[in-house]
């Protein structure tokens, strides 16, 4: 017998984006009675460690960093009411032009067939209807995320399981509304969100905007989860009502569609069979 459950996927390349790009949908949906599976595709060696220390630093222990935000990342799907976690388990790569880029057992050098063939095999396990993952850039350019959108891509299309696929966004409107909130409560941003930073979504692009205000205690919960990677701090010290207003509402570019579903949209499985929650 078919299983017919609903299922989502979300694609991510290491622990902690699950919750900062998609722990709204995730959470929204798995309260819903979506199946949701999340895939990890690296180990996240070259995140911070417990103790503080940043990759290129002295006693930074990438074998240690790797079991610690194992633990984390499990954490926080648990927090979002993740049904599966899958981990591909390869090395992380580091961001872009650094010298880990060029090592052989880094994610940015797996080969896209290779890796792919491992994430079909996920896709053919649990034949999800909807797959998120990030857009072709990588949503700022990161080696991992740009390799999570390769494989992700060339599995759906090889497959030809999910009926919609979704690239998380961040609308360029958005992102200048969250500046102006965080100087309005007096808060110092980093340097990568003043000025011109390297992502956001121009908005004529984005085409699904998912209402996540019921779960966002939930995705600040797993985004605490990884209390060892130091910019997440920026986020949780916003505080839960200005970290509300600002991620309470999740958007996506749709890379992929068979059901003809009109946008822009506020539920990523319209026009299936399964209609969301409302």
């Amino acid at each position: 017998m078919t299983d017919t459950t609903p299922t989502l996927m979300a694609v991510h390349a290491h622990p902690d984006d699950e919750a900062l790009f998609t722990g709204g949908i995730l959470a929204r949906y798995a309260g819903a009675g979506v199946r949701t599976v999340v895939v990890t595709c690296t180990n996240g060696e070259l995140g911070d460690s417990a103790e503080g220390s940043g990759p290129h630093t002295s006693g930074h222990d990438p074998t240690s960093v790797a079991l610690e935000r194992r633990a984390e990342l499990e954490r926080s799907c648990a927090a979002l009411g993740v049904d599966h976690l899958e981990r591909l388990g390869y090395h992380d790569s580091g961001m872009m032009g650094w010298t880990e880029n060029a090592a052989p057992e880094a994610f940015w050098n797996a080969g896209v067939d290779e890796a792919a063939g491992r994430l079909a095999a996920l896709m053919e396990r649990y034949r999800p209807d909807v797959v998120v993952t990030y857009d072709a850039d990588g949503f700022y350019g990161h080696p991992d995320h740009i390799q999570a959108h390769r494989i992700t891509v060339a599995a759906a299309d090889g497959t030809g399981i999910p009926a919609k696929v979704y690239f998380v966004a961040l609308p360029k409107t958005s992102l200048a509304g969250f500046v102006d909130l965080a100087h309005e409560a007096g808060l110092e941003l980093p340097a990568w969100v003043e000025g011109d930073p390297p992502f956001g979504t121009d908005d004529e692009l984005v085409n699904a905007y998912v209402d996540c205000s019921a779960v966002v205690e939930q995705k600040y919960e797993a985004l605490a989860a990884h209390a060892s990677q130091l910019d997440n701090a920026f986020f949780l010290d916003l505080g839960r009502e200005l970290f509300g207003q600002i991620f309470s509402i999740e958007a996506f570019v749709r890379g992929r569609d068979r059901t003809g579903a009109p946008t822009p949209e506020n539920d990523l499985f319209a026009g299936l069979a399964y209609a969301g929650p409302a």
